[in-house]
């Protein structure tokens, strides 16, 4: 078996940034006051906006929770174990899945001009954007990474209940809400086991 450091420096990325998105990078549970500025929201949106997607469709959606209310609104709807975390986080951010993704695909998808028309069923759309935006929820984590910030992913919540109370009319629905912002106290669980590339990887 090759060993990790030999592996690493076949990579393109400078080892500490390898490590800063994906060794070391760890779920948090706790986080500091520190505030998480809109400008770095919009730089971590920037950079990850460039996730692929089936047909340039884009179809993941964010609404970013940092006020009282709006958290006052949200917690509810959060299991109870992810509640306290959720409240102490600087920023919590929704990620959603729009089954009206087909609306933009004239902006999107321009050298096609019946794109739109492909997706006139809406069943058939909702599976669609879920993969499609779950692709672009990995990317926002790694985000979240590169901004020097730590992401909280869940999926501990009644999305019927969010979808309820923040998305009403429109047709976004929620797979992923990510607590934003720099560690708390006592913020990571024990480092868990990963499966090894020969359990996972098959080479035809």
């Amino acid at each position: 078996m090759t060993s990790t450091a030999s592996l690493a420096d076949t990579l393109h990325l400078p080892q500490d940034v390898q490590d800063l998105l994906f060794r070391e990078a760890r779920t948090a549970n706790s986080f500091s006051a520190e505030p998480v500025s809109e400008e770095q929201i919009q730089a971590i949106y920037d950079l990850v906006k460039w996730a692929p997607t089936s047909m340039n469709t884009q179809p993941l959606r964010a609404l970013v929770i940092r006020t009282e209310e709006g958290k006052r609104r949200l917690l509810p709807h959060m299991s109870e174990g992810n509640r306290a975390k959720t409240a102490a986080a600087p920023v919590t951010v929704v990620l959603a899945a729009d089954t009206d993704f087909h609306e933009n695909l004239p902006k999107t998808f321009p050298h096609k001009p019946d794109a739109k028309d492909l997706f006139a069923d809406e069943s058939g759309r909702e599976g669609f954007a879920r993969l499609n935006a779950l692709l672009q929820v990995g990317y926002f984590i790694i985000g979240v990474r590169a901004a020097g910030l730590a992401a909280g992913p869940m999926t501990g919540f009644d999305a019927a209940g969010i979808d309820a109370e923040f998305f009403a009319g429109r047709k976004w629905k929620s797979l992923v809400v990510v607590n934003v912002g720099k560690p708390g106290d006592n913020p990571w669980f024990d480092r868990l086991p990963r499966l090894d590339y020969d359990e996972v990887v098959e080479t035809v």
